[in-house]
């Protein structure tokens, strides 16, 4: 519930996690400096110096622990997102809590989204991976705010909000990436709100009733 403290962490809790965290940091760095293809499971878990059954535990498959940043907002997203009241338009709530999930996540995380993002642009089934995990987002959130909201799932006014809010993220995220002064969480922040900020305007935009053919 909101404003409830999260209960400690056990030894046991905390040791996963960082082993979890150890694959997913050197997966990046081993496929930045070696290649996607090129580097080999048993080359990752050899680094970590755990077993591939141990691997398993944690990611289901290479494209998983090399988007693993990706997956992280998307979780820190979701949860987000339940723990807000329903109290005002539906898409402000989840541009807050984008906003919000981007700022809560561990300090190295915007630097290991922006070397995901990097390996992605070199890697056709890593981006193809990255559609697909949006898309079962996507269906986490419509399935997670449909029965709060009173609406059937199907509701094209939720379904297109969330796809704006992804979309929204994209475009965001795309901009603090292509700046190379990009700085950290807060200027990612920043840039999201500016794309949400700029739905309105997307949505009224026209052209010229002349064609470009027809311009002397």
């Amino acid at each position: 519930m909101p404003g409830q403290t999260a209960a400690p962490q056990s030894l046991r809790e905390r040791k996963k996690q960082r082993t979890r965290q150890d694959l997913a940091e050197s997966a990046l760095r081993l496929f930045n400096e070696h290649g996607y293809d090129a580097t080999t499971l048993d080359e990752l878990v050899e680094s970590v110096q755990v077993s591939k059954r141990t691997f398993f535990r944690y990611f289901g498959s290479k494209e998983a622990v090399a988007l693993a940043a990706e997956a992280e907002l998307w979780d820190a997203y979701l949860d987000a997102v339940d723990r807000r009241a329903l109290d005002g338009e539906t898409l402000a709530t989840l541009r807050d809590a984008l906003v919000e999930a981007t700022g809560n996540l561990p300090g190295d995380w915007p630097e290991r989204l922006f070397r995901t993002r990097a390996l992605m642009g070199r890697t056709p089934e890593l981006r193809a991976a990255s559609m697909m995990l949006a898309a079962e987002t996507q269906d986490r959130l419509i399935a997670t705010l449909a029965p709060r909201l009173g609406i059937d799932a199907r509701d094209l006014r939720l379904r297109l909000a969330v796809e704006i809010a992804l979309g929204a993220y994209r475009c965001g995220a795309k901009d603090w990436i292509s700046d190379r002064k990009r700085g950290g969480r807060k200027v990612l922040a920043d840039r999201i709100r500016a794309a949400f900020d700029a739905v309105p305007g997307a949505t009224s935009l026209a052209g010229s009733t002349t064609s470009p053919t027809a311009r002397t």
